[in-house]
Parts: structure tokens; C-alpha cells; sequence
């Protein structure tokens, strides 16, 4: 299945990922004592931040897969079965 149109909700999901992602690394940055290891750390960034970016990859569906836990994919599908298509006679006065 391929989404034509991404969501508001993809991208704000995909932003607060990448930002948890970056907060991780800083703290694993934090913990090394080797300096060859934070010299090669150094390294890289300057390297990437030389090189011309490449465009940015499409998202899709599957780069998503494995970020939920099964119990949060599982109490997902739990919200979305007990809440969707509820008809609430009085919502739309």
C-alpha cells in the first residue's frame, strides 16, 4: 500500500523520533572515554557536514516498522477497535 499524500501525523511522528534519537546519541556521546573513538566521532560529523546532502528519501509505511513495542501496537489496535465507527446519536447537535 502506498500513501500518496502524507499525513500531519507522520511527519510530527517522524520529527519527535528523529529528536529522541538525537537526545539518545548525545547521551551515548556523553559516556565514551576513549579519545581515539571521540576523535573518529569528530571525524565524521566534519566529514558529513562537508559532503552535499543527499535528497531526502520518501517515507513509507515500513520505515515505521519496529518503532512501536507490541504492547503499544497492541493497545493501539485496541483504541482504534473500540473507538472507530462508534456512531454517538447526540455528536453532531
Amino acid at each position: 500500500m502506498l500513501l500518496k499524500k502524507k499525513s500531519k501525523f507522520v511527519f510530527q511522528t517522524t520529527a519527535m523520533y528523529t529528536e529522541a534519537r538525537k537526545i539518545h546519541l548525545i547521551e551515548e556521546v556523553l559516556k565514551v572515554n576513549n579519545e581515539a573513538l571521540l576523535i573518529k566521532l569528530e571525524n565524521l560529523l566534519k566529514e558529513t557536514k562537508t559532503k552535499p546532502t543527499a535528497k531526502k528519501k520518501e517515507l513509507s509505511i515500513y520505515d515505521f516498522v519496529g518503532i512501536l513495542k507490541k504492547g503499544e501496537a497492541q493497545e493501539m489496535r485496541t483504541a482504534i477497535n473500540e473507538t472507530c465507527e462508534n456512531i454517538h446519536p447526540d455528536d453532531w447537535k
